[in-house]
């Protein structure tokens, strides 16, 4: 069931690949496909869950305040983190030679960097710089994303090619 929904979800994407077949790419475009589809998840969840969910309000867990914008980022996470190991592993670097338990470990190394990340960019921009938090967590995506897909490509997808590693 896994690998026809994997399938299925690469058979869609690579329809809409021949007009960029010229300008990048087929795996680029995949990722640049799910990537932007698991990002427009994520900033929805973050949306809803910040205005609707949250209602902009302070979540009190027992003695631990923490700001709706930074739980509306954990709620946001909770469902664009499988989503997102899942396409990865299984549409766009799917040719990858390193075990799955090896690419899980190494993709949540990375998303732990990627937290952090996403964790000092919005606080950054928006209790130091006062920009809204929807428009935050848009900024930090860009910034976050270009981190990403370099170090998916370059390490945690890494794929060996006759006794070597390819970059």
């Amino acid at each position: 069931m896994i690998q026809w929904i994997a399938n299925t979800i690469t058979a869609i994407i690579d329809i809409f690949y021949p007009p960029f077949r010229k300008f990048i790419p087929q795996q680029t475009f995949r990722y640049l496909a799910c990537g932007g589809g698991n990002t427009v998840l994520d900033i929805l969840i973050y949306f809803i869950s910040y205005n609707f969910i949250l209602e902009k309000q302070v979540v009190h867990w027992g003695s631990i305040a923490i700001s709706p914008h930074i739980m509306a980022f954990i709620m946001a996470f909770a469902v664009s983190f499988p989503m997102g190991f899942f396409l990865m592993s299984n549409v766009v670097f799917h040719d990858s030679t390193l075990r799955g338990r090896v690419q899980l470990f190494r993709y949540l190394l990375l998303v732990a960097v990627c937290i952090f990340l996403n964790y000092i960019f919005i606080k950054l921009f928006v209790e130091q710089f006062g920009i809204y938090p929807t428009i935050a967590k848009m900024l930090t995506t860009v910034i976050v994303v270009a981190f990403s897909y370099l170090s998916q490509k370059n390490f945690t997808f890494k794929k060996e090619v006759a006794g070597k590693l390819d970059r």
